[in-house]
């Protein structure tokens, strides 16, 4: 199947062309027909799929043949959960838009509202935006809501894990009531499932991989080290191996200022960015990265989602998330497009429970490595050392109870 067969406009035939795109993704094969038919659509794909193009396509055709208003207000609102996606969602937009008499632009926190608001004066058809830099232009009526046509959540169980949950409800409660909703997601929960039941209208259910599942082309790798040497590990994967653009997660802020450190003391460039680096660095980091002036990303999971970096080949958990669905957004970060990809985790004893629960929402078992030089404690061998990978469990007492007892809280 080609673009061609799709229903869209000649412009848009023509941007998607000039981006060099031949053959619409899965996602984007079952998506944009029903949007285009002006349905409600909940859609599940792996990041990485082209799911952005899959909403924003038809939406621009959408709102290409629909009435245009004097004053441009805005007609299509996308949500997203973070800055870096906002900014990347608004990238796809005016690169599709490019042949097409709209406006778009993106408003999120972390910078100066001001200049914002000068912009949404002129007129703006497609707005993106996160959650609270939307409330806030709105509660200054910077905005209005009242002609959204078209409403996309975009990463929705994102949204929700990020606590968005009351806005997200105030938000809706100042659109149109008639309106298209599109939720997109890579995976749905039980709670997204909930929250769709109460926005969509006899949705299209579509879904391009099977729910939770990795790209087929990442190498998934596992390798048990102890805690405190996993920072030396990494390194030696980095040097050794002459990984030139690598994305590494952490689970905490500090830990990943504290890795970055280590990085820069061994030779390697790299930066971090989390939730407490300005806009400004967060930026400058990301752009470092994209143009291979700085070697290693550290993040936290608000970056799991929406960094947009074409062939990304290595995706290291340098901490393993403890939210299963993590994992899957985590490495979906490689193995983008077609492109082969490498996802290692750095597996302490500590984290044993987390790899159960991230095969468990697989369904396949995970192969665990071991690094001459980086063999971990004995103690960690024990809860894998069956055959049967059953949980270890400690030797019953033998003689006095109670000394056992003593002895076991030392």
């Amino acid at each position: 199947m080609s673009f061609n067969t799709l229903g869209l406009s000649d412009a848009l035939l023509r941007a998607i062309d000039k981006k060099g795109y031949t053959v619409p993704s899965p996602i984007q094969e079952k998506a944009i027909p029903p949007i285009l038919e002006r349905k409600d659509v909940l859609a599940s794909a792996q990041t990485g799929t082209g799911k952005t193009a899959g909403f924003t396509l038809p939406l621009l055709q959408i709102l290409s043949q629909g009435q245009k208003l004097r004053k441009r207000p805005v007609r299509a609102l996308v949500l997203t959960p973070t800055r870096e996606l906002a900014a990347q969602v608004l990238d796809n937009v005016r690169a599709y838009s490019e042949f097409l008499d709209l406006r778009s632009m993106v408003v999120f926190g972390g910078v100066n509202a001001n200049p914002q608001i000068r912009a949404l004066r002129n007129g703006v058809d497609v707005l993106v935006a996160t959650p609270g830099r939307l409330l806030d232009l709105h509660n200054q009526r910077a905005l209005s809501l009242a002609n959204v046509e078209i409403l996309v959540l975009d990463e929705a169980d994102r949204m929700l894990d990020m606590g968005f949950q009351r806005d997200i409800n105030k938000i809706l409660n100042l659109l149109p009531a008639k309106r298209q909703n599109l939720l997109f997601s890579a995976t749905f929960s039980k709670e997204i499932k909930q929250l769709a039941n109460g926005i969509l209208h006899h949705p299209v259910w579509v879904e391009a991989a099977p729910e939770n599942t990795t790209a087929e082309k990442i190498e998934q790798k596992l390798y048990r080290v102890d805690q405190k040497r996993k920072s030396e590990l990494i390194i030696k994967f980095i040097s050794e191996g002459g990984w030139k653009q690598v994305l590494v997660f952490t689970r905490t802020k500090h830990g990943a200022n504290r890795l970055t450190k280590k990085m820069v003391a061994a030779g390697i460039t790299a930066a971090a960015i989390h939730g407490n680096k300005s806009q400004g660095a967060r930026t400058k980091a990301l752009g470092g990265f994209k143009k291979g002036t700085i070697r290693v990303l550290v993040a936290t999971d608000i970056a799991a989602r929406g960094l947009d970096i074409p062939l990304l080949p290595h995706v290291v958990n340098f901490e393993l998330p403890n939210i299963s669905e993590d994992y899957v957004h985590r490495i979906g970060r490689t193995g983008r497009a077609g492109a082969s990809g490498e996802a290692i985790s750095l597996v302490s004893q500590e984290e044993i429970s987390y790899v159960k629960g991230i095969e468990k929402l697989l369904g396949e078992k995970l192969q665990s490595e071991i690094v001459a030089g980086f063999e971990p404690t004995a103690s960690f061998e024990k809860p894998a050392s069956t055959s049967r990978n059953k949980p270890h469990k400690k030797p019953k007492p033998k003689g006095n109870n109670r000394n056992y007892k003593r002895r076991s809280r030392r």
